[in-house]
């Protein structure tokens, strides 16, 4: 679809298309464009600006819808919900005329969170050989652009890609792999819009309305505000650190060298940790696009406060869901993976392990408790020695069983062994596990590893003895003549032996936790 160049804002260094603006010609946000995917069996409100009083006309898929715009020059037409099909072209005409092609009927997902979903298949293992077999023309994929700002925006550049080898390479592997297994299994058009972030928190992809009405998320303006009045000297010795950096890139380009690389600026006006800033520039955009549900990969960026992330999570998620007006929207989790903290980063301290630990706890619980939520456990395919993990093909899976499962009505397993109870039985516990899959497996030969059991008060946990005893497993300390509590995988890189038959790992989980 072309578009002329219009009156815009500048946020980050990105022109960004200010819509309402626009008083001429009949115009949609970027989202709606040539290759898209509409959500299937749901109402269609299509919407966008016109000069005021204009009279609009929207044709699609054998229906028509009629609208004039208000004085401030918006427009919607509602449409009734579409079986899957296409291609089709979409029509909206006024005192112009706007033709989007090669439109498909089937599944959207938003896909969302920081660098590990924003992590590209190119970056994947085994890339050649995705790339090559990356040939689904009814995979759609669209990039958000980074925006940061104080202000909700009605729109985000970008544009719908057909997946195909040469096109594949720059979109997430998390969304990609996730959204194939959906393709494959559904044999159903699939759109994915990715709009993720490296980096950033969860408060920025929640509005500051939230953070303002609930007193224990309040920290995060303050801490804002904070950082708001040191901006100006921080932004000072900024400009020195980039300096230098420049000159660093300029040699290294001319070596033909990889350049170093660049400094993120200081908190302030425009960074992606501002509170409410992507949730403005990066969601808001596409709340007018229908969609199924939402994917989301982060937490890396708040494990140094995990123990408020699941409140944060549980009232973002009730956010996009009444923005885009879909109480029940699905919201899948990506529990982040294992990793050994300090072999990446020795400046950290110890306790940030403690963080990634309770911040998977966090998320497990957020998932039990937000209604129409799912999780996709990946304990076992993390990189001890990296934060992104190349293995983005099990995180997509996993995340598309919850959804075959929990959305779709399929009859799959999707989740691994779940605590669901525990029996003391003299100098023993026994553990209890919902999603059996067939029968518990060790992966690590008779006896199982990394279970930990303590007597109910102090500190000691000792390494426990633990093996399989038809759905349920036993554990046991020598010297823990009477024990209480039982931990599994409470740590930050764990030797991962709990799964079921269907080939799915045990989350970590305690006993004395919130379960």
């Amino acid at each position: 679809m072309k578009r002329a160049l219009i009156a815009g804002v500048t946020v980050c260094g990105i022109l960004f298309f200010d819509l309402p603006r626009i008083n001429a010609e009949v115009r949609l946000p970027a989202i709606w464009s040539d290759h898209m995917v509409l959500q299937r069996d749901v109402p269609v409100r299509i919407g966008g600006r016109a000069a005021p009083g204009e009279k609009v006309t929207v044709r699609f898929a054998g229906q028509e819808g009629r609208s004039k715009a208000g004085q401030d020059g918006t427009w919607h037409v509602e449409l009734q919900p579409f079986k899957t099909g296409g291609p089709f072209d979409l029509i909206v005409q006024g005192s112009n005329t706007v033709k989007i092609s090669n439109v498909l009927v089937g599944e959207v997902w938003f896909c969302s969170g920081q660098s590990n979903m924003a992590l590209t298949v190119q970056s994947c293992a085994n890339y050649s050989a995705e790339s090559a077999q990356a040939k689904y023309p009814a995979i759609r994929m669209f990039t958000a652009r980074h925006v940061a700002t104080e202000r909700s925006m009605v729109d985000n550049a970008g544009s719908w890609r057909s997946c195909y080898p040469d096109s594949v390479g720059n979109f997430s592997g998390t969304a990609y792999f996730f959204g194939r297994t959906i393709h494959k299994e559904l044999n159903v058009p699939v759109g994915l819009i990715h709009s993720a972030w490296g980096g950033t928190p969860a408060q920025a992809w929640t509005p500051i309305a939230s953070l303002k009405a609930d007193p224990a998320l309040r920290c995060y303006l303050d801490e804002w505000e904070a950082a708001l009045k040191v901006y100006p000297e921080k932004l000072q010795k900024h400009q020195a650190v980039m300096a230098k950096w420049q000159a660093q890139a300029e040699a290294a380009k001319a070596e033909g060298k990889e350049p170093p690389r660049k400094p993120r600026g200081p908190l302030g006006p425009g960074h992606p940790g501002m509170p409410g800033g992507l949730y403005n520039g990066m969601v808001v955009p596409f709340t007018g696009f229908p969609v199924r549900g939402a994917i989301w990969y982060q937490g890396e960026a708040n494990a140094s406060q995990a123990s408020l992330y699941q409140r944060l999570l549980s009232r973002m998620i009730m956010d996009w869901r009444q923005a885009w007006g879909i109480p029940d929207m699905p919201f899948l989790i990506v529990q982040l993976p294992n990793i050994q903290r300090g072999n990446f980063d020795p400046a950290l301290p110890v306790e940030e392990e403690n963080g990634w630990v309770l911040m998977r706890e966090a998320q497990y619980l957020t998932a039990r408790t937000v209604p129409h939520a799912g999780l996709a456990v990946t304990i076992d395919v993390g990189d001890p020695k990296e934060i992104h993990p190349k293995n983005k093909q099990d995180v997509g899976h996993r995340l598309a069983l919850a959804a075959l499962a929990q959305v779709y009505g399929r009859n799959v397993e999707f989740s691994g062994p779940t605590y669901a109870g525990m029996v003391v039985e003299g100098s023993r516990i026994r553990i209890k596990f919902d999603h059996l899959g067939g029968g518990l497996v060790s992966k690590t030969g008779p006896k199982l590893k990394s279970f930990a059991v303590a007597p109910s008060e102090g500190d000691r946990w000792e390494a426990a003895e633990a093996v399989i005893d038809g759905d349920t497993v036993v554990v046991w300390h020598k010297d823990v003549a009477r024990p209480a509590r039982v931990r599994y995988a409470w740590k930050g890189n764990p030797e991962v032996s709990l799964y079921n038959k269907a080939g799915l790992p045990a989350g970590p989980f305690r006993t004395d936790g919130e379960y």
